[in-house]
């Protein structure tokens, strides 16, 4: 489904963001990129919707290469990658609704979505995007309103409206607590498995990304040192990615959080 085909970046000030990326990642699989600041984390993501312009290599989605396509072409080509931020990127003056209208931009064109003139079938998929992720009686407040998390769900349902072939998530739980981080990547696991849509996320969270996705990528200066399942991820590993730790710990650590969470919710049942 995306293909990357030694995908490389360096900036003009000589600095190498990725060297020669190549991986597939079919439908329906939900892939997490984790490794240190400056990795190329982030890099990678844009340069497979090209908000960052690959030095060579070539990105190829549904048989589509990315990486040759002219300005319009491109644009109708984004159509199939809904992005999720880290920080949101939200209107803040406008309401949840039309927040997430607005990823139906793509479609409707600048001025029918200026006027607010957007097809009920847009509108009642907004609403039915805002049920599933919990929002939908924080359609018509402003998006100043909101906490951290359902800024994030927000952001979700904006990506979802575009019906992507695609999602790129961007550190999706970077600003919110741990509990909140562990709701907001169980639900885009959920909704990637109910659309059988793939996925990649951009997450520092090592343990969030072991309890949750289907494979691992890991990167080191820009070139990939891990491909595999989050299961098979070895102390040695995570070492060669980052650097000494004590792996096992953090990751027991976040196990027994979800244990005593699970435990309160049983006590509060009865």
């Amino acid at each position: 489904m995306l293909r990357l085909d030694s995908l490389t970046k360096r900036y003009p000030t000589g600095d190498l963001a990725l060297s020669d990326v190549s991986l597939e990642i079919p439908k329906g699989q939900v892939m997490a990129l984790i490794g240190p600041s400056g990795a190329g984390k982030s890099t990678l993501i844009r340069c497979i919707n090209r908000l960052v312009e690959p030095t060579s290599g070539s990105a190829i989605l549904n048989g589509e290469n990315l990486t040759k396509l002219g300005s319009s072409a491109l644009r109708r080509a984004r159509r199939q990658m809904g992005m999720i931020f880290q920080e949101y990127a939200l209107v803040e003056r406008l309401s949840v609704m039309e927040n997430v209208l607005s990823g139906r931009l793509g479609y409707v064109g600048f001025w029918r979505s200026f006027l607010r003139r957007y097809p009920q079938s847009d509108i009642d998929e907004a609403f039915r995007l805002l049920d599933r992720v919990g929002l939908m009686e924080m359609a018509d407040k402003r998006a100043d309103e909101l906490s951290g998390g359902q800024r994030q769900r927000v952001g979700i349902a904006r990506a979802l409206i575009q019906n992507p072939q695609l999602l790129l998530v961007d550190e999706p739980t970077a600003s919110l607590d741990p509990k909140t981080s562990r709701q907001i990547m169980r639900l885009i696991c959920e909704l990637c498995a109910e659309r059988d849509l793939a996925a990649i996320i951009n997450i520092h969270d090592v343990a969030l990304a072991q309890m949750f996705v289907q494979r691992v990528i890991g990167l080191k200066l820009g070139e990939v040192v891990y491909d595999g399942s989050p299961d098979k991820m070895t102390p040695d590993d995570l070492t060669e990615i980052y650097g000494e730790e004590d792996w096992k710990a953090t990751i027991r650590k976040v196990e027994d959080e979800d244990e005593g969470e699970a435990e309160s919710a049983t006590g509060a049942a009865a």
